[in-house]
């Protein structure tokens, strides 16, 4: 079962290279579902029951499930984000270097682990701009081959490496293309023939370096996971198989995955953007709501912030907290921080805590070490747009941000299975102090 689980989401994590591909992929599910897109630049028709869904800069998305009875509604919103940390194509990438090789000019997106990157099949993917007539169409590839490496320099050549090492982003991390066969634009005419379009239709690209090492299942008792892009596309998934295995009559069921949560969030499609605060607003619109209505159902409405959290280390365990420190495999993470790097609260804890346990699935709780700064995610960035009860939670992983991480083969199933039970809950406000869970 767990097994099972685990090895459909690194199906959709090894089909996901980038946040665009997630997105489609995610897109591709939601149809399969009976979910109908919604355009932001045109005039939204919805109903009571129905099932949709909109995106923004084909990296973000929003999906709803609209209950029947609308009569005392609130939002029920799962949040998770679609980007990782990686190198970003610049625009005009190829350098040749001593009229022998050609590497790849790249800058860093996010937070990595440097280091993890060398000596690994890489390779590309993205989305391109296509010119056709006086339109601009988006098309995602993935240079589905093993077509870039970060060679490692020999310790002969630099004896303090293990020492310690400051990776010079513009020098050390550059990816190898080709040799002397390499001429110039032969990157460029890569991704036309990989798009099936001329060289000179491409107008626009955003493009970044993927590791290419297949995701696995390992351990003593394969207890264990490993795959790209398990921050955060293991909460993005699991948010979604309990979002559509989810459902109540009494509520708009929300899942929103966010990008650029990574570099700070402060896009047009991040979470510090209006997007989810656009998609609620117009939703209560069309549904024929008032603005009370909405205020309303605010107050009733509760996210789930849903971003994978730090395991502790075998072998650095004095790096976190002493007793708020989490285990692999033993559970949905709940995160709490006393200066509101995370949103989670009394109130939003016990209502968490009651869906665990309806769901039958274990919780642990994460706290920074009070004398180490910790890391920010998501849901207090929407929280400024949108206000409404929100907790943190994740699934607990080792070397986050590396291009190859590690979380355990359980706690897959238990997001879902939490999930589920959230989207089958109708949580309302019945007095100020009082919120209800049916």
């Amino acid at each position: 079962m767990f097994e099972q689980v685990s090895k459909d989401m690194l199906a959709f994590l090894q089909k996901s290279p980038t946040a665009f591909h997630a997105i489609a992929n995610i897109e591709d599910k939601l149809k399969e579902e009976g979910y109908q897109q919604l355009l932001e630049g045109q005039t939204w028709q919805m109903q009571p029951g129905g099932r949709y869904y909109v995106t923004r800069n084909h990296s973000s998305l929003i999906a709803l499930h609209v209950g029947q009875d609308l009569s005392e509604y609130g939002f029920n919103v799962a949040a998770s984000h679609s980007d990782c940390p990686t190198f970003k194509v610049k625009e005009n990438a190829e350098i040749v270097v001593n009229n022998h090789y050609t590497t790849l000019n790249t800058e860093g997106y996010g937070g990595m682990l440097c280091s993890t990157w060398f000596d690994k099949p890489l390779s590309v993917a993205g989305r391109l701009l296509i010119k056709e007539g006086n339109t601009f169409k988006t098309q995602l590839i993935n240079i589905d081959r093993d077509l870039l490496l970060i060679p490692n320099m020999a310790i002969h050549m630099n004896r303090a490496v293990n020492d310690g090492y400051a990776y010079n982003k513009q020098i050390d991390m550059l990816p190898l293309l080709g040799m002397t066969q390499c001429q110039a634009g032969d990157f460029k005419k890569l991704l036309a023939q990989e798009a099936n379009v001329n060289v000179e239709d491409i107008y626009g690209s955003d493009l970044y370096l993927y590791n290419r090492t297949a995701p696995s299942i390992w351990g003593a008792h394969r207890e264990f996971i490993s795959s790209q892009h398990l921050d955060d596309l293991q909460c993005a998934y699991t948010s979604l198989i309990g979002f559509l295995k989810g459902y109540n009559d009494r509520s708009i069921n929300v899942y929103a995955c966010f990008d650029n949560e990574e570099v700070g969030s402060g896009t047009k499609q991040g979470a510090a953007s209006t997007f989810l605060y656009d998609v609620l607003k117009r939703t209560n619109a069309a549904l024929g709501k008032g603005e009370e209505d909405y205020y309303r159902a605010l107050a009733s409405s509760f996210m789930l912030s849903a971003d994978n959290a730090h395991a502790v280390h075998p072998h650095h365990p004095q790096k976190t907290d002493a007793t708020n420190c989490v285990y692999m495999n033993e559970g949905i993470v709940v995160k709490s921080h006393a200066g509101q790097k995370y949103t989670s609260d009394a109130l939003s804890i016990a209502v968490f805590k009651e869906l665990c346990q309806r769901a039958q699935v274990p919780v642990q709780f994460f706290a920074n070490r009070s004398d180490e700064l910790g890391g920010s995610t998501l849901g207090n960035i929407a929280m400024s747009q949108v206000s409404m009860n929100s907790v943190d939670i994740g699934l607990p992983q080792l070397a986050m941000h590396s291009s190859y991480e590690t979380a355990g083969v359980k706690d897959t199933y238990y997001m879902i299975k939490v999930m589920e039970e959230f989207f089958n809950s109708h949580i309302h406000e019945e007095t100020s102090h009082i919120l209800k869970v049916d």
